[in-house]
This record gives structure tokens, sequence and C-alpha cells, in this order.
């Protein structure tokens, strides 16, 4: 595992011009004899159908309902059957040590999420367009938030990959049908007619979309296959994994918490069985930390010289500090005093680096009295922590702010049903769940708990806010 790319590649041998056959051949069999209002029809019915994917155990001899159309039924039962299974190297020890480290940081988890991997995500600027296309910033940073959340938390919470009631598999398994159906409606067909020969196809030209509604908007958008690759190809897939395992172990780090090298193996392994049933290439998923940083810097690289050349899809200006923004603003919503609402931007600057902040507009200016509080805070929080972890080795100021911070975000983001969108009620109680059995930090003296408890919201199922 671990192969870096060369940016010489021809077509036929370059990741940005590959998919995942599986899952667009699934997609293909459902929408290539539909036209008009049928094609989004049938992505309706595939989504009724993808609902009743609740756990991992409902996967094995599933059957669609007897409603559904016998073409649409049998490939989604033929996809379920091809690419449920878990790899043949995931090592069950290796996924349970990746998830004791995920329930260990609990809500820590959930402030690098906002903080750096979403940050990351928007950096390479072909990625950042097609997400662009979701509608308005605000509207999009709930969707990203929450869907990305709907992955994470059912993949890594105990179980999620390799038990029957788990349900990282089934969310895994939806996500990767959901990349399809996009694929499919921007190109207009499947990925393999487009890039049939091993050259690419012409490119597709926008169009008037057919109505309201994000599937239409995908359709009518057009695409330059030749200039920007496949949508959602293999390369940006292995990208934004490496955004939820390396970004979130180099974070640690950075905050001075970082694991064991036996610990951030694990964790790269369990994401990387997350890769295989996403359908990324082995190739492209990597083992250890030093592969991962070669691998995530190239394939940053190559974002920034589209973003450079001025090269987006379809002919917008560049959406990265929109999008960026719209999250900063997201989180900072939710910080009471003003003099630290900058502390989002602050840590996402201080955890994603300098070139990444000012490519997602996070350089502008910040007022020079939270910039030396930030500066402060940070210097005497590692520099306590250091001090006093040599007599008390739980003990860690970091820690209680970003579990503080964590709830804040998970609570507002995630559970506030007020918000456009909203997350089925099964998920919700599933978070909501974990969250209360985060209460206590198992690694904290009991004074640091007791604190934590009066600083963070109430996260019982009862208060969440309902439309």
């Amino acid at each position: 595992m671990g192969v870096l790319l060369d940016p010489a590649l021809a077509p036929a041998a370059d990741p940005r011009y590959r998919a995942d056959p599986l899952a667009d051949d699934v997609v293909n069999r459902i929408l290539a004899d539909c036209d008009g209002e049928e094609r989004y029809d049938a992505i309706a019915i595939v989504n009724r159908e993808l609902a009743a994917w609740t756990g991992n155990g409902v996967l094995d001899g599933w059957r669609a309902s007897p409603a559904t159309p016998l073409r649409i039924a049998a490939a989604l039962e033929d996809y379920l059957r091809a690419a449920s299974a878990l790899p043949a190297w995931a090592d069950p020890a290796r996924i349970g040590a990746a998830e004791a480290v995920f329930v260990e940081m609990s809500m820590l988890s959930c402030t690098l999420l906002f903080c750096a991997s979403l940050p990351e995500c928007y950096v390479p600027v072909d990625l950042a367009s097609v997400l662009h296309t979701a509608g308005q910033l605000e509207q999009h940073t709930d969707y990203r938030v929450r869907s990305t959340a709907a992955m994470i938390f059912p993949v890594m919470l105990r179980g999620g990959l390799t038990a029957p009631s788990g349900g990282g598999v089934a969310q895994v398994l939806k996500v990767r049908l959901i990349h399809a159906t996009i694929r499919h409606l921007i190109l207009r067909g499947n990925p393999a007619t487009v890039m049939a020969g091993g050259e690419p196809g012409a490119t597709l030209a926008e169009r008037a979309p057919e109505g309201p509604g994000l599937h239409r908007a995908l359709y009518a958008r057009g695409w330059d296959v030749a200039q920007h690759g496949l949508p959602i190809n293999q390369e940006e897939l292995a990208y934004t994994l490496l955004t939820f395992h390396y970004v979130f172990l180099r974070s640690l780090r950075r905050l001075g918490l970082g694991l064991t090298p036996a610990e951030e193996g694990a964790y790269l392994h369990g994401w990387n069985v997350v890769g295989h049933l996403l359908g990324i290439e082995p190739a492209l998923l990597v083992d250890d930390m030093a592969a991962a940083e070669q691998l995530f810097a190239r394939l940053q690289a190559r974002g920034r010289q589209a973003a450079n050349a001025g090269a987006l899809p379809y002919g917008a200006a560049d959406p990265r500090p929109a999008l960026a923004a719209a999250l900063m603003g997201a989180m900072q919503d939710e910080i009471p005093l003003r003099p630290l609402k900058p502390f989002p931007t602050l840590l996402t600057r201080y955890l994603c680096g300098r070139t990444n902040a000012r490519e997602l507009g996070l350089d502008g200016q910040v007022s020079l009295f939270s910039r030396t509080l930030f500066v402060l805070c940070m210097g005497a929080v590692r520099g306590i922590d250091w001090l006093v972890r040599r007599v008390v080795p739980g003990f860690s100021i970091s820690r209680l702010v970003s579990r503080v911070l964590g709830y804040r975000l998970t609570v507002k983001l995630l559970m506030d049903q007020t918000r456009p969108l909203k997350l089925p009620e099964a998920l919700l109680n599933g978070i909501a769940e974990t969250v209360q059995a985060w209460h206590h930090d198992p690694k904290a003296p009991a004074w640091m708990n007791r604190i934590e408890l009066r600083l963070r919201p109430d996260t019982s199922i009862a208060s969440r806010k309902q439309p």
C-alpha cells in the first residue's frame, strides 16, 4: 500500500480518471434507460430502499420491498452481495483498537473534524467545486457536517465494522452508492462510457436544469473530463479518506496528544477497511504515517496546481474561501464570548498550516487581542500539560478544552433538528447516546471532570430542539 502518484501519468493510469466500476455499474443498471422525470423517480426509489439499510445485520440476505421495480431490486441486491464483505486483510483486533482510540478521544474527535478534517477536505479545488454544487453555503455546511458525521459515528463506534449490531458497513455502502449516483448525473451516464478506449470523452456542456433540486442541478452542470478528471474519482476519494485518519492523527500530534505508533497504525488500518468498502483502490491506501504524509502532500500539491491555473469546474470562482467561511461561521455562532469567537479559525490555522489557511481564505485579519489570547492559551496549555503530566499522567487542559468545544459543536451542528438538513431519528438517537456516554474522561482527574460537566451543554435526547 501507499504508492505515490506520477503527475505525468497517461489518463488510463491516472487515478483522477478512474472511479468505482462496481458501484458505477450498479447505478448505470438503474438509470441507463431512464429519461427526464423517470430518472429522478428511480433515484427516489433507491433512496427509499437505502433507508432500510439500518445496520450491518440487515445487509445479509437483504431483499428490496415488493413495490420496487425488478431492475432496481436486482441491482441493489447484487451490489450488497458484491460489496458488503470486509477485505481478507482486515484485522478485527486492529479495528477494535481503532474504535478504542475514537471512543477514548470522544468529543475531541468532533473538534478535530470541524477544525481540521473538513477544512483540509476543501483544499483540492476540483473537489471543493463539486461540493459547492450542493447549493447555498449555509445548507452546504449543514449537509457536509451532518453527512460526514453520519458516516464517522457508525463506522468508529464499537462493532461498527465487525458486528451485525453495528451500522458502519451499511452506512459506508450507502455513501458509496451516493457517490456513484453523483458521478452518473454529472457525466450523464456511466464513467466507463466516458472513458471508453482509455481516453476522456468530449466535454459535457452546461444546460438549463430540468427543475429544482440537487439531482437536476448536477445533471445540468456540465463537466470537462479531460481537464478535471472524473467527478469523485479515485484520487479525490483517497484524499478524503486521508483527512479522516491522517489529518486526525497529525492534529493530535500538533496538540501534544499524539498516540503510540501501534495506536496510529491501528487507526489507519480501521479507516483503510472503510476505504475498501468505499471502493478505493488498494494502491491508494496507506498503512503508516510517513507514507500518509507523503501521499497527502502530493495530492494537495496537485489540487493547488488546478487552483493556480484558474482551471475550475463549472467556470466558477474559487469556492474554497466561501466554503471555509461558512464552516467557521457555523462554529463561531456557538461561542458566546466575542473575544473567543475567532478561536475556531485560529485553531484551524494552527492545525492545517499557513498555506492551507491562506488558500481557504482563513488568513484574514483577526484582532490582536484574540490572536494574543489564543497564542497565550495554546502556549500555557502545552506548557502546563507537559509539566503537570510528570506528576499526574492523565492531566490535560488541551483535552478538557477540546472536549467542551466538541460537545457544543456536536449538540448544535449535529443534534439540533431545527437546522435545514435533518438526520434520521435513529442516527440522532445513536449520536445522542454516544455523546452522553462520553460524559466522563477516564484519563482526567475527578476535579477536571467536574469542571467539564459544568461547562458542557445538555446532551440528553429530551433536550434536543425539534422543528
